[in-house]
């Protein structure tokens, strides 16, 4: 474990608070009017893929080093997928069956999850399925579940936060054929925009090791405008940084449209004028758009409790929407989007408790030897997650989509009313979450629970639980050995 947390000194009125890998400022940042919006929007590419003998679609991934000019301090030393920095974007339908060829070109051990995927524990990337340099690691399993925005990125054990700072992430879009989805936007990069939001801290020229950054970067482009050519447009907002907390909303907080977080579409669309996003989790906005005006995202001050050190005073100007004099009419959003598999309470066989103190889950840090729960396929659990400290946390759940049943003993708001698999905790808060495990059992083979606040998850603060047939007790962890080649069946 890391150590840190402790005070060293002042500059420039600014405290400064060594963390073990860097200091971290507990200024207020605020962006707001001060951004030039020089840039276009990066627009990550589609990634290629084949259609194998077997039927499946196949994709390749390659783990690299590279350097990007951001236009903030020079030339950056910088990780990516197939490219210098963050990876394509996935793209495949329910029902298809895929393969993903992750290839570790670096000279360190990586991995990839598939955050937000159902699928088996031995394709789900976490820690126990480490690529060591030169190797190669072929996970496959079908698309089983709702069209939703995912991402993947790497969980090596304890270097997680460095391999994402750095770079290494990508979004996984999953599609299917239900009518609300072919009446919302859907042309990638015109009228459906990928944002990838990350806080960075670069100085002579690498990515600074640091909790929280200030400078934004989207889509890995700093300072970006978007042409807008459509009268409404989907926004797929993924937070993808290491601790920060993010509050979109637009600059004249006008109402839009929250369509889906991050298991897919809510029952019906939630009108909202901001949407808290805690690392790792992802919301679908639709905005409306009047001809010729100019218009910014904003990040408001996550209003969430919290001391400035993680960032809750902070407010950032984000993107620049710039729309043409003439706007072509997209539709409009339906008022609900059919039938919701709502999880019922009464079918819960087993209740959880997990509380979240420091970098520990009910006082225990993550040890891979150790199964912590036990769940039979097929059952439906409640668990309940208390955040018994004085800083923010949030909770994510690997395999599973749940459904969040109350937020400190009260009914959840609507705009937590889908498919979840992140949430976030603020300082004393409790949420009850409902989760159904199905079609996948290995006694041997662990998936995570965790706090996706990085530094939180590589101090220790994770837990793990195996998914067993009825009546069949947990097996041998393993897996941990390494993958040189071959790939793993779904």
């Amino acid at each position: 474990m890391r150590r840190r947390s402790v005070l060293t000194g002042v500059l420039g009125g600014t405290f400064l608070v060594a963390t073990g890998t860097g200091l971290s400022a507990c200024a207020t940042i605020d962006t707001v009017g001060q951004v030039d919006f020089a840039r276009p929007l990066l627009i990550p590419p589609l990634a290629e893929s084949q259609i194998d003998d077997a039927g499946r679609r196949v994709f390749n991934l390659h783990a690299r080093r590279g350097h990007r000019d951001f236009g903030i301090e020079g030339t950056t030393s910088t990780l990516g997928f197939n490219g210098d920095y963050l990876g394509p974007t996935l793209r495949a339908r329910r029902g298809e069956q895929v393969m993903v060829n992750v290839v570790n070109n670096l000279k360190q051990e990586t991995s990839v999850h598939w955050h937000g995927m159902h699928l088996p524990a031995r394709c789900d990337g976490g820690p126990h399925q480490p690529v060591r340099p030169g190797a190669t690691w072929s996970p496959a399993w079908t698309i089983n579940q709702p069209a939703a925005t995912l991402w993947y990125h790497p969980h090596p054990h304890g270097r997680t936060r460095e391999h994402v700072n750095q770079g290494l992430a990508g979004l996984f879009i999953l599609d299917d054929d239900t009518p609300a989805q072919r009446v919302l936007p859907h042309d990638y990069g015109v009228d459906d925009i990928p944002l990838i939001v990350q806080d960075k801290s670069l100085h002579k020229g690498e990515i600074r090791d640091h909790n929280t950054g200030d400078r934004l970067l989207v889509n890995g482009t700093y300072g970006p405008y978007l042409d807008v050519r459509t009268d409404r447009v989907r926004l797929r907002l993924l937070n993808a940084s290491v601790s920060r907390t993010y509050a979109f909303g637009l600059a004249d907080e006008r109402p839009v449209q929250l369509i889906a977080t991050d298991g897919g579409l809510l029952p019906a669309p939630v009108t909202v004028t901001r949407i808290r996003l805690s690392p790792g989790e992802r919301a679908e906005l639709v905005v409306p758009f009047r001809a010729g005006e100019r218009i910014v995202l904003r990040s408001f001050p996550p209003a969430a409790g919290g001391r400035n050190f993680d960032g809750g005073k902070d407010q950032f100007d984000v993107l620049e929407f710039r729309a043409a004099a003439r706007l072509r009419h997209v539709g409009t959003v339906p008022d609900a989007f059919g039938d919701f598999d709502r999880l019922d309470p009464a079918t819960a066989t087993v209740n959880r408790d997990f509380k979240l103190n420091g970098t520990n889950i009910n006082d225990d840090q993550m040890d891979l030897d150790r199964i912590d729960a036990v769940v039979e396929k097929g059952t439906t659990e409640i668990w309940t997650v208390r955040n018994t400290d004085g800083q923010r946390h949030n909770f994510h759940v690997h395999d599973v989509q749940f459904q969040v049943l109350s937020v400190d003993g009260e009914r959840p708001p609507a705009a937590l009313g889908g498919w979840k698999d992140t949430v976030f905790l603020p300082p004393k808060g409790e949420v009850r979450i409902i989760l159904r495990f199905a079609d996948y059992a290995d006694p041997d083979m662990p998936y995570m629970y965790h706090c996706h606040l990085l530094m939180h998850e590589d101090d220790g603060m994770m837990g793990q639980f195996v998914v067993v047939e009825p009546g069949q007790q947990a097996g041998r962890v393993g897996g941990t050995g390494g993958h040189d080649h071959g790939q793993q069946a779904g």
